[in-house]
């Protein structure tokens, strides 16, 4: 028996033959049971329970569920219902007739209407009833009928504080309904709370919802299968409920079974998959449900049938080293020296370390901008792990390996444990790191995972670190006055790699570190700037560092130099230097200001351009060609072959600098193209193909003169920024977005219009040429790009497009949106919040 709908109808299945059995519903002949209390649905109005209802059907319930019964048919109403006896045990001959249980308990009614002679079994159910009101048993008893009326609450006003009433303590409870294998509906007893609850940390094969909120036929591959087997489990079973948190109204915890847990055994035959936005809220440990997890997987067994590990297998010999902790990078990598002397450098496994907030990041950053002091907590974060680990011997267990991608190099990704510590667990305790989030089928992150997440939620908890509300002191340091100066490359905080630094911006660094390194130098603090940072000047030696840097070409005079008294001085020596032409001022001349746009226009203007994206930049920048001048670059590369296989160049004869513009060799073809010179280290050179928008590392001995007659053509490839768009902020979304955008691109023609200029760059909207199909907001409403709205009256439609895609894409939970909001903290977007 199956299920019990009220003290006279049963659901029967039979026994499964490679799927779910086909199931029979039964009505109890000749008895009639009162009728159960149902929820408002639609138009239907809440009813009460009839007196003994409840009662009637648990008799039954606890009796039959999950046991053997025999079943004579009497006979099928029109509806195409069955009526008849039902009999517990292996036969009917010997088994217990329930109809008569149930009358002998003063649970229902018998129907004596329509009295045939010679119905031995009616006749002796009148005889049970007569007994029964005798004996005043059940609702023929003395007791008020009201005192068996359940007071039924059929939703829960508000689900978070209920949660944190119940404080975490089973909860007597009967499942009355499996919606798929993790969801169920459940009583909590004694008070009648019905519930929706989600099994925490797994999440079975689903049935898609109607917009009427019914089950439709359509569903995921095995949600069949699971569904059974949490039903043939659990189905009006006594259970206990732990609730652990709340998604969306729906209650999220843990069911205990006295014969086990559902959770683990549909993980371990294959008809769930762990969830990290839940993971954290299971009551026992994850270990378990990691584990079952794991098994199926190997097994490929149901749900993974087709496999495959995402992350490459790690040699034993390779999985495990130690070694002493020489340097920390930051706060998330650092240099272990290990016993033979080499030197690997590591990252903690699934962390972020601080970064800037999404609304600050990007174009926002100021110049001057230093992650290590001006990213809230980075400072913190660094000198925790500094003073942990500087020196001291730690385990190293390598979880997984990042491949180079663009900018970013390889990476091992490590479990560092210090004694029995787990490192990133205790910078994550601190609200110094927070956890990476993941896609469900990435096998990429920490062996210890859960206690990272649950390292993490405790943290924000108690406002610890990053997820503290208080306003953080900053931290000071001492600025030069009165110059601007290139930035030097530098590593970004987080999984950000080295960011290309401004030219000459190397040299700049190298020339103040020859003068002061190490040396003793005199300061005059000018003023302090809104950070609290110390603004001046700096001698060494008589020397003021900030005319040396001016007068060296290496920075250029700042308007606030004016109320200096060293104004004089710097504008001599910025003079000097312009007339040199050298470095920063190579090629400088005098430059018009160009007035600004007008902000007064009204409509968005349309001057569509056919071109063909080539190329994606990881500050979201795209390049393009043409298409009008596609047969003119064709001209100019066909006679850059003839010239160089006429004339082939000395190999060695040329010596590239920075900013030249020069032929290379593309290695695919080693044919000869138009390059520009953006950095040469020793014999390799860093070159950007101007005709093509792609960047090569080379050596000088691919590079050669390009002839005065091919250099006037300007660059065939042009740069633009993606306007109403920006890139999310995990770096993983981020090569989705540079892999979508040139799928979706491939060859076609694109129609290429200008929207804006900002900080001298152009901002794009692109469609495809044939369809108009506007290639940014299906980006967006794939779930991959997030809006970047502006004020401007003439782009309001346009926005509103957009976010109407991107509206839709969140309540789809399409890809960055999967589990939450990506816009709001972490601990909302993870569980604490809505999904």
């Amino acid at each position: 028996l199956t299920q019990v709908l009220s003290g006279d109808a049963i659901i029967v299945r039979g026994q499964p033959k490679g799927g779910p059995p086909p199931e029979k519903t039964i009505g109890l002949s000749s008895i009639v049971a009162p009728r159960l209390g149902r929820r408002a649905t639609g138009n239907v109005e809440e009813t009460k329970d009839e007196p003994f209802a409840w009662e009637a059907r648990e008799f039954l319930r606890k009796k039959l569920i999950g046991k053997q019964v025999n079943f004579v048919v009497e006979h099928k109403a029109p509806s195409g219902k069955e009526y008849g006896y039902v009999y517990l045990g292996k036969d009917i001959a010997e088994g217990e007739n329930v109809a008569e249980s149930l009358v002998s308990e003063g649970l229902v009614s018998v129907r004596r209407e329509n009295i045939k002679s010679g119905n031995d079994v009616l006749q002796k159910l009148i005889e049970l009833e007569d007994a029964a009101k005798a004996a005043g048993k059940g609702k023929w008893g003395p007791n008020s009928p009201t005192d068996h009326v359940r007071d039924i609450k059929w939703t829960i006003e508000n689900p978070r504080n209920f949660v944190d009433k119940m404080g975490g303590k089973p909860i007597p409870a009967v499942i009355e309904h499996v919606r798929d294998g993790s969801t169920v509906r459940a009583f909590l007893l004694p008070d009648f709370y019905h519930i929706t609850l989600m099994l925490s940390g797994i999440r079975s094969p689903m049935f898609r919802m109607g917009e009427d909120g019914k089950v439709t036929s359509s569903a995921e591959l095995f949600a069949e299968e699971a569904r059974f087997f949490t039903e043939s489990r659990l189905l009006q079973r006594d259970v206990e409920i732990i609730l652990e948190s709340v998604n969306n109204n729906n209650f999220v915890g843990t069911i205990r079974h006295p014969h086990g847990n559902i959770a683990e055994a549909l993980l371990k035959e294959g008809f769930a998959r762990c969830v990290d936005w839940s993971m954290a809220f299971v009551t026992d440990k994850p270990e378990p449900y990691r584990n079952a997890e794991k098994l199926a997987k190997e097994k490929k067994l149901k749900i993974w049938k087709n496999y495959t590990p995402s992350a490459p297998q790690i040699q034993a010999k390779d999985k495990q080293f130690s070694g002493k902790v020489v340097e920390v990078i930051n706060a998330d990598a650092m240099v272990i020296k290990l016993n033979d002397g080499t030197l690997k450098k590591v990252f903690l496994s699934s962390i972020r370390p601080p970064r800037l907030p999404d609304e600050k990041s990007g174009d926002g950053k100021t110049k001057g901008f230093r992650p290590l002091y001006d990213v809230p907590f980075m400072y913190e974060a660094r000198e925790f792990l500094r003073n942990k680990l500087i020196h001291k011997k730690v385990m190293v267990t390598v979880d997984y390996i990042q491949p180079a991608s663009n900018a970013f190099p390889e990476r091992m990704c490590c479990t560092v444990h210090l004694g029995d510590v787990n490192v990133a667990e205790a910078l994550l305790s601190k609200g110094l790191a927070t956890v990476v989030r993941y896609r469900q089928d990435d096998d990429k992150r920490s062996s210890h995972y859960d206690e990272l997440l649950a390292a993490e939620m405790k943290a924000a908890k108690s406002g610890q670190g990053l997820h503290s509300t208080k306003e953080l002191v900053p931290h000071r340091v001492a600025d030069l006055a009165g110059i601007n100066c290139p930035r030097a490359p530098r590593q970004m905080p987080g999984s950000g790699g080295m960011v290309e630094g401004e030219p000459w911006g190397q040299e700049a660094l190298q020339f103040t570190k020859d003068l002061c390194l190490q040396r003793e130098v005199e300061i005059e603090v000018d003023s302090m700037d809104k950070a609290g940072n110390f603004i001046g000047w700096l001698w060494v030696e008589g020397k003021n560092l900030s005319v040396a840097l001016v007068e060296e070409g290496f920075a250029s005079v700042h308007f606030t130099a004016e109320r200096s008294k060293y104004y004089s001085p710097l504008t001599v020596a910025q003079s000097n230097a312009k007339e040199k032409r050298e470095k920063i001022w190579m090629g400088y001349e005098e430059q018009p200001e160009t007035p600004l746009l007008d902000d007064t226009i009204q409509e968005r203007k349309i001057d569509q351009k056919k071109v063909v994206l080539i190329g994606v930049t990881t500050q979201f920048h795209i390049s393009v060609q043409m298409v009008e001048k596609g047969t003119e670059l064709e001209g100019l590369m066909e006679q850059i072959r003839q010239e160089f296989t006429a004339n082939p160049p000395l190999t060695g004869a040329y010596t590239p600098k920075r900013g030249d513009i020069c032929a290379a060799k593309y290695d695919a073809d080693g044919c000869w193209y138009r390059a520009r010179v953006e950095k040469v280290l020793g014999k390799e050179a860093h070159i950007l193909f101007i005709d093509y928008g792609n960047r090569e590392i080379t050596e000088t001995s691919k590079l050669a003169s390009l002839p005065s007659a091919f250099q006037g053509p300007a660059p065939y490839a042009v740069e633009y920024g993606v306007a109403f768009a920006r890139l999310p902020p995990d770096i993983d979304f981020q090569q989705e977005v540079f892999k979508a955008l040139m799928e979706d691109s491939g060859d076609r023609e694109l129609l290429l219009n200008v929207e804006f200029k900002t900080g001298g760059v152009e901002y794009v909207s692109l469609l495809v040429a044939e369809t108009k199909e506007d290639i940014v907001k299906g980006l967006i409403s794939d779930g991959l790009l997030l809006v970047d709205p502006r004020r401007e009256k003439r782009f309001k439609s346009i926005i509103a497009e957009y976010m109407k895609a991107e509206e839709t894409a969140r309540k789809e939970h399409r890809n960055l949106w999967q589990y939450g909001d990506v816009t709001e903290d972490d601990a909302t977007e993870f569980g604490l919040g809505k999904r």
